[in-house]
């Protein structure tokens, strides 16, 4: 088993408390608490309240998730819905597999 666990750091890009922020946030949530639980750092940021994050990460729609950390930087834009499209969008479900892989 690998003791040096990888922390996924990510973003989530939302436009205020609307219902589909509030979906991709328990959404994501909820995947990051089933598969990275304590590997894991999430920032919220909401374009309404901090318009200049937004645009210097050229974020042009919401919600959208950016993970940050371990490279490459990965985005997701809209629905976060589907666990399975969320990790392989992220590169994370095959670094998932790879780690599982090693520890076999």
């Amino acid at each position: 088993m690998n003791l040096l666990k990888k922390t996924y750091v990510l973003k989530l890009y939302v436009a205020g408390n609307t219902p589909n922020s509030v979906r991709a946030l328990k959404t994501l949530k909820n995947i990051l608490e089933t598969d990275f639980k304590g590997v894991y750092a999430l920032k919220v940021i909401d374009v309404l309240q901090n318009p200049q994050l937004a645009e210097e990460d050229k974020i042009l729609a919401t919600p959208t998730l950016s993970k940050v950390l371990p490279p490459p930087v990965r985005k997701i834009i809209g629905d976060l819905s589907d666990r399975e499209k969320v990790l392989i969008g992220l590169d994370l479900l095959y670094e998932e597999f790879l780690e599982r892989e090693e520890e076999l």
